[in-house]
């Protein structure tokens, strides 16, 4: 044989054994990518939103006319850490004065359902700011605060 004979070889034709190794290959990888984002999306989400979806759309109404009154009210809310463990919120009326005296209570959730939420009932250290304890992680805060003879909500996802 010479040299050029072998550089010149035929292709080996393209059977249906390869085809179905391509075809196995392809939908393999594609299930096992399935697969794993299944697996990781059941293990971070505990998959509850509200307990019960009827009482909560019951409930909706009552829920947007809270919100109104809150916002009316136009009080505003500052969260900022204090260190790893500490939380501060500081409560200011629509003018922009610091709400001091108002009785306050907090709830901080984990955003994706892995740690218990930590009730706070954060305590005033300077006119219209108050400090409560919380651990150190990401949270979604949720606050009251009752003063001057209203009740007012507010959230923040900034922790």
């Amino acid at each position: 044989m010479n040299t050029a004979s072998k550089m010149h070889r035929a292709p080996r034709p393209f059977t249906g054994r390869h085809m179905a190794l391509v075809m196995v290959g392809f939908f393999g990888v594609v299930i096992a990518v399935n697969v794993l984002l299944a697996n990781l999306a059941v293990s971070t989400f505990s998959g509850t939103v509200v307990e019960n979806s009827y009482v909560a759309s019951q409930e909706f109404n009552h829920w947007l006319g809270a919100a109104k009154a809150d916002k009316a009210l136009g009080w505003k809310l500052a969260i900022a850490r204090e260190g790893a463990e500490k939380v501060r919120f500081t409560l200011a009326d629509a003018s922009g004065r610091l709400l001091s005296g108002a009785a306050v209570r907090a709830q901080a959730d984990h955003p994706l359902g892995a740690k218990a939420p930590v009730v706070m009932t954060p305590r005033e250290v300077a006119p219209g700011v108050y400090e409560a304890a919380l651990p150190a992680g990401r949270w979604h805060v949720g606050i009251e605060a009752r003063a001057m003879g209203h009740l007012w909500h507010a959230e923040d996802d900034a922790l």
